[in-house]
Formats: structure tokens, sequence, C-alpha cells
């Protein structure tokens, strides 16, 4: 094949790329296009928010099973949510001796199946203002309205707001927090 035949050909598929995904419809997060038709992890690499989350599901070994069919409902939170743990927790969670801790907490942000904010309400409603979740941990979490906004409540009592919902992945839907979420 000659050299101008092949980038043309190259060139096509570029710009058919480009045009499945123009025609996508995405959420802005961590200042990047979060595509429908890429899994959770493709997603997640490209926000500039969520580099601390990243790095503890590579290092807790997550990232194969976050890029599996799912579908999964992930509550991601944020740099600045885990900025607010005290200092030194983050270092000393991704240390190797700590990954079954590390699991443990990034698990209990997954649900299984794919929760978006219409079903979360449905739920709440069903549930009389709350409703329980069971996450992939086999941990709980509450989920709640308050005035328009959904909140997290985990088992220790600690809350999170859903700053960012209905995040579509090929593979479920990522809901943003601003606070991490602890197990029991």
């Amino acid at each position: 094949m000659n050299i101008a035949k092949y980038c043309g050909i190259m060139l096509l598929g570029t710009l058919l790329t480009t045009a499945t995904f123009a025609q996508e419809k995405t959420v802005q997060v961590g200042g990047a296009a979060m595509y429908p038709s890429k899994n959770i992890v493709e997603n997640a690499v490209n926000s500039n928010d969520h580099k601390t989350l990243v790095a503890a599901v590579k290092a807790a070994g997550l990232v194969e099973t976050l890029e599996s069919a799912g579908p999964f409902t992930v509550f991601a939170p944020t740099d600045e949510a885990f900025n607010k743990l005290p200092a030194g927790t983050v270092d000393n969670l991704v240390k190797p001796e700590n990954k079954a801790t590390l699991t443990k907490i990034l698990t209990y942000h997954v649900v299984s199946g794919r929760l978006d904010s219409k079903e979360l309400m449905a739920e709440i409603k069903a549930g009389n203002g709350t409703a329980e979740l069971k996450t992939v941990s086999g941990g709980k979490l509450w989920v709640m309205m308050k005035g328009k906004k959904l909140w997290l409540k985990d088992e220790k009592g600690g809350m999170a707001e859903i700053t960012i919902k209905d995040v579509y992945q090929s593979n479920g839907v990522i809901h943003v927090i601003d606070t991490v979420l602890m197990p029991s």
C-alpha cells in the first residue's frame, strides 16, 4: 500500500472516530469530556479532579474490574475529597501492605447495577426518604435528598454530596462526590 493511501485511510478513521464521539452527549468532569461509549477507567483517567482516585484504583488492582462489563454505579470522590482526609492517609493507603484496606474503601464506593439519579430518587421515594444501597465491598450506604441535592451517608455517619450526577459510561454510571465514604 502506498503512503498516500495509508495516510488517507488513517485520516478517514480518525475523522469517523471524532465524528462518533462528537455525537455523544458528554458531561464535563475535571475539565474533560466523559464519553458514554468509554468505560469507567477510560473516562476517569482524563479527569483532572480524579487523579488520586485513579492512582488508588491502580494501587488496589481494580483497573481490570472497573473496565469489565459491569454495570457499576461508582460514587467517585474528587481529589479535594481525598484532601479532606487526615494528612498522610492516602500515602499510607496506597502502600502495598495496605492493599486490602484500600480495596475495601474503594469498593465501598461501588454498587452493582446502573443507578442513575432517577433510579436513586425512585428508591428514596420507595424508602420514605432514604434508600439503602449494598456496596460491592458488602457494606451499606444510604442515599437521601437534602433540598434538591442527592446525598450519601456512610456507615460511620459521614455525609457526601453528589456534586455531578449521571455521568454515563459504557459499563455503568458515575456520580461525583465531595467526600470520601468510609465503611465501618
